[in-house]
């Protein structure tokens, strides 16, 4: 029964031959970035986070700003896969003041628009990458469309 049990146990953590494809731009291969865009593994898009930044710039105006632009960030690296800001069903927003939270909420939803909100989960650090107020994360549904990169 022991041995039936570890089976049990161990077979799930085992990988059948499932791949992780790396998703990079070509701009983003220039950057130097020590990081993929995104990854895909099991129908899972794994997005990297992003900041409120453009052409490394953090957006001026705020954490409303910078969470718009971390979001259209995400948005465009899903275009560029052939998916869309629908697919995405889970966020992880990490803020460098948690005072910015009620902010941050409301441009999330504006930015959404749609009652299906994905699940979020917020948190607050110590710094972020050139003194953004807000880092984004976002895993979304892979639905087998070819990638052109």
């Amino acid at each position: 029964m022991k041995k039936l049990l570890l089976i049990l146990f161990l077979v799930p953590m085992v990988s059948f031959g499932q791949n992780i494809e790396y998703i990079n731009s070509k701009e983003h291969k220039r950057s130097g970035m020590p990081f993929s865009q995104a990854t895909i593994v099991n129908g899972v898009i794994y997005l990297s986070g992003q900041i409120g930044e453009v052409n490394n710039v953090v957006v001026e105006g705020g954490i409303g700003p910078e969470t718009k632009q971390a979001l259209d960030n995400l948005k465009s690296i899903l275009e560029d896969m052939g998916h869309s800001v629908e697919d995405i069903f889970k966020c992880t927003c990490m803020l460098s003041n948690i005072k910015d939270w009620p902010e941050m909420s409301k441009a999330y939803v504006e930015f959404f628009n749609r009652e299906n909100l994905p699940a979020r989960s917020a948190f607050a650090g110590s710094g972020l990458a050139l003194g953004a107020k807000v880092e984004i994360e976002c895993l979304a549904l892979f639905k087998g469309m070819k990638i052109n990169k």
